[in-house]
């Protein structure tokens, strides 16, 4: 019993120290912008349903703000995609690339949609990139589409 008490009291201080560590989690300020960001892998279809589809993208690290947003505008007209579709992120400062994805719901089935991609900063401040406008169909109630690469 003495020695299950000892246990505790020692596991309980070294649990004050490390949580009171200030080597512990901090908070950075954000990196510098990126003078220009690129998208290196073009948007694609990671999953589609009859009503969802999940957009998947790469561009070059935009930095800034960790927190950050994959955005797709969509639509049923190429002309008017007013419809928006947010995915968080937070960017890891090691990585030269950043993958987007972006979940958007209440679609149609069998419909045929447009859309472009962008993102943003937490402050809605745009990255400066914007992809052309692609297109996609869902597909019919019960099937699906899966683009994302299986493991062996």
């Amino acid at each position: 019993m003495n020695r299950l008490l000892v246990k505790l009291a020692i596991t309980a201080a070294a649990g004050s120290v490390l949580c009171s560590s200030p080597i512990g989690a901090q908070e950075l300020p954000p990196q510098k912008k990126a003078a220009h960001v690129e998208i290196t892998k073009a948007p694609e279809l990671e999953l589609a349903v009859d009503n969802m589809v999940i957009v998947r993208w790469t561009t070059t690290n935009p930095r800034g703000d960790d927190e950050h947003y994959g955005v797709v505008h969509y639509g049923t007209d190429p002309e008017d995609l007013s419809l928006t579709a947010k995915g968080h992120i937070r960017l890891n400062r090691t990585h030269p690339e950043t993958i987007f994805r972006v979940r958007i719901v209440d679609l149609q089935p069998q419909t045929t949609y447009y859309y472009k991609v962008s993102s943003m900063g937490a402050d809605g401040e745009s990255d400066a990139m914007e992809s052309p406008v692609s297109k996609f169909i869902t597909p019919a109630p019960g099937e699906r589409i899966n683009n994302y690469p299986q493991p062996k």
